[in-house]
């Protein structure tokens, strides 16, 4: 089981769904960075269930920061985060035990670990671990801000209803990020809608996430098989619920004419930048100095109450099962921050590569 991220910049996670805790450890952050706790609640916050609908597992997400931070910086060792779990009905999954839910890792997980899993919750395949990644993320965020790069995710889409789509030579960061329910128009209220209409026919929808990488400079990034796009493919994928991903116009371009979609070049007081920006910012593999864009198709929740089939692992029989505790009849929201903070990571990494690994200080 591989659980960290990064090369030069790495992102290691552990615990399970109902385990003791669950946490992160970020190595390789250089020391002098300011770290605030109000910054990694303000997080956890954004990641937290808050709208009906949404889960009732309502943890407090209250941290220990046990190595790593000395007087509100980081002293250049492993910094390590640590979230206990508190409100976990373990009851709910023994009742099913041995029931692969649909689309879920139960079934791998009980393959690969030659049934020795913790299949409550999910275990360690469960999206409780994201807030390990949040908490760790706002540090990373905050760190880059003050390099002049800011990173915003925001609900393009979620069931049938569509926000407006970043403004590609200008991202509205600043406005989705200030929002609990990230979008850029008025359309909550409609998604909200869309969510609890899924819940009360014991369902769930899916959306798609839209991220944005503002103040990257030119040149970051490895040809081949370190890309930009590469890089930030294989950290997203890891998000349980990812199931696509694409930048700039993406599968756009398979329709299109390059006569249409070329970003022409020019110069802007002495800045060479794109009229437009159809390759996301990104080129060669390369950032080439405009936001990087991308987009995140984020599947239904698979926990449902609806009645369906599936195989019992521990007797080999077919079976019938109706997924009983409590889900989110959409993780859309609650993903938009998680994306954004696994991004800081792979951004961080990039800079600290092609620029040095105290970057970030100096």
């Amino acid at each position: 089981m591989r659980n960290t991220l990064g090369h030069n910049l790495t992102l290691t996670i552990f615990g399970e769904s109902h385990g003791a805790a669950i946490g992160a450890v970020i190595d390789g952050l250089p020391g002098g960075i300011k770290v605030s706790e109000e910054s990694i609640k303000a997080a956890l916050a954004k990641r937290r269930p808050s709208n009906n609908g949404e889960t009732s597992r309502v943890e407090k997400d209250e941290f220990s920061i046990i190595s790593g931070v000395f007087n509100g910086f980081t002293n250049g060792e492993p910094v390590t985060i640590v979230i206990p779990n508190k409100d976990t009905h373990s009851n709910d999954y023994t009742v099913n035990q041995g029931l692969a839910r649909p689309s879920h890792a139960d079934f791998v997980a009980h393959a690969k670990y030659n049934g020795f899993e913790d299949y409550r919750g999910g275990g360690h395949f469960s999206g409780r671990i994201t807030a390990a990644i949040v908490a760790a993320g706002a540090i990373v965020i905050d760190a880059l801000e003050v390099k002049g790069v800011k990173i915003g995710t925001h609900i393009e889409q979620l069931g049938s209803v569509k926000d407006a789509r970043f403004n590609a030579t200008n991202p509205e960061i600043d406005v989705v990020n200030a929002k609990e329910f990230p979008t850029i128009s008025d359309v909550s209220d409609k998604m909200l809608k869309e969510m609890e209409s899924a819940g009360k026919d014991m369902d769930s929808v899916g959306g798609i996430v839209e991220g944005a990488v503002a103040g990257l400079p030119v040149g970051v990034g490895e040809p081949w098989f370190s890309s930009v796009e590469g890089e930030l493919a294989n950290a997203l994928f890891s998000v349980g619920g990812v199931k696509g991903v694409e930048f700039g116009l993406g599968f756009g371009f398979s329709s299109a004419h390059g006569s249409e979609v070329n970003d022409s070049f020019s110069v802007q007081d002495g800045v060479v930048t794109t009229k437009t920006n159809n390759n996301g910012g990104i080129n060669g593999g390369i950032s080439n100095g405009m936001p990087v864009i991308f987009r995140c198709a984020i599947k239904p929740t698979p926990s449902i109450a609806k009645e369906q089939d599936t195989v019992n692992v521990l007797t080999g029989e077919n079976a019938k099962l109706s997924i009983v505790g409590r889900h989110d009849p959409a993780i859309v929201r609650r993903i938009a921050p998680v994306i954004r903070a696994i991004t800081s990571f792979v951004i961080a990494d990039l800079l600290s590569v092609e620029f040095g690994r105290n970057f970030l200080v100096k």
